[in-house]
């Protein structure tokens, strides 16, 4: 249980969830890190720390440098409590610590554990003195939470980004320049899809006042520590936020009978022929947080279900619902499907897709079982309309 020196007298002391599997529907099949940091001052500082079942490992890392106990001033960037799970724990081995958080990240943190610690809430512009070491406050609410906020750590041009820049990653390697790029970037990419994506205007107004400093480390809150590949990981953000489309089209159904299926494959050679990159789910085999990393680019998010009980498949149901949360903006759709004796499944789609605001460019609904020419009218309707 060793820290990991990022930087004369800075230290990474968080903790490894090797088993993680599941971040409130978002599959995290590499599991995740909590990053906390240990700077070693005057006033010695914990920015951020791990979920409570990991406090006696980040407690071990933080004693092979210091007492845990001679902390004094503890940095809450994100009330969440992979964020803050370990403070209670802090605050108990020293009750004189001084909670540093945002005004709505005090509020957020009474709420939470009902403790009136010996809290400092700061703004944007705030700075406090650690010693040698100065430390800048920047609020940046709903990226992800309103009480977000990053810290920039000047005299060694290190940024404490919270969960931007994060990505859910287990690994016994700490920096970008020691795991492989197209991993990190990989799981960068799906932590954005399925957490950040919503709060896409929030991150560029955050990117332009953070991206002003002079940055050497970004010691984001979850994964990798990025030193080396910084201009790489900020491009992809910008990208990312600026919501830029690629000629893509994800076909995402469930199928009973197969029926659904067979129309999914029709729409699928219509856009092949359309010259798109597609991207074809049974939800079934696949899980939404996967398919939902590919919704981030995509210009077409087509959805198909049969009627199943005068609505859709549950499958279905929930894929809208949780696509629906991330909000994706500026997206097309086709929605398809098959009934037996109600029409109800066009219906329950075109709900969610107008609440989600797509365009809802075409529709297709077969009775029972579509025969080969009407899959072949379902293919040139659908070249008319794309």
């Amino acid at each position: 249980m060793k820290a990991t020196e990022i930087k004369k007298g800075i230290y990474w002391v968080g903790a490894i969830d090797w088993n993680l599997r599941n971040f409130h529907g978002y599959l995290t099949q590499r599991g995740s890190t909590y990053n906390a940091y240990l700077i070693i001052d005057e006033k010695i500082t914990l920015v951020d720390s791990v979920k409570s079942y990991l406090t006696d490992e980040m407690l071990k890392r933080i004693s092979t440098i210091i007492d845990p106990s001679k902390i004094d001033t503890i940095i809450c960037n994100h009330v969440e409590m992979d964020h803050s799970g370990a403070i209670p724990k802090i605050v108990e081995l020293n009750p004189a610590a001084k909670v540093y958080a945002s005004p709505k990240g005090v509020s957020g943190l009474k709420a939470h554990y009902k403790k009136d610690w010996n809290f400092v809430e700061v703004k944007s512009g705030d700075v406090i003195n650690l010693g040698k070491r100065n430390l800048h406050f920047l609020l940046t609410p709903m990226v992800h939470w309103p009480d977000n906020m990053v810290a920039y750590l000047a005299e060694d041009k290190i940024l404490f980004s919270n969960d931007a820049f994060g990505q859910h990653l287990a690994s016994s390697e700490r920096f970008d320049d020691e795991y492989p790029l197209d991993i990190i970037m990989e799981e960068a990419r799906k932590y954005y899809a399925n957490i950040v994506l919503p709060y896409s205007s929030q991150v560029v107004k955050a990117l332009d006042d953070a991206l002003k400093l002079d940055i050497e480390v970004i010691a984001n809150s979850h994964g990798i520590i990025w030193r080396k590949h910084i201009p790489e990981i900020i491009r992809e953000y910008r990208d990312w936020s600026s919501n830029t489309l690629d000629k893509k089209v994800l076909i995402v159904y469930d199928t009973m009978w197969g029926s659904t299926e067979k129309i999914a494959n029709a729409i699928y050679d219509a856009f092949e022929q359309k010259g798109y990159r597609i991207y074809k789910y049974c939800l079934q085999d696949n899980h939404i947080s996967d398919i939902m990393t590919e919704v981030l680019n995509a210009e077409y998010v087509c959805v198909g279900s049969p009627t199943l009980n005068k609505s859709i498949l549950p499958s279905v149901a929930g894929f809208l619902t949780y696509l629906q949360g991330l909000s994706p903006k500026n997206r097309k759709t086709i929605l398809f499907g098959s009934y037996g004796w109600a029409k109800q499944n066009i219906k329950e789609m075109e709900r969610y897709m107008t609440e989600s605001e797509f365009q809802i460019v075409h529709t297709v609904n077969v009775n029972y079982i579509p025969g080969e020419e009407e899959l072949l009218a379902i293919r040139n309707e659908v070249l008319e309309k794309i």
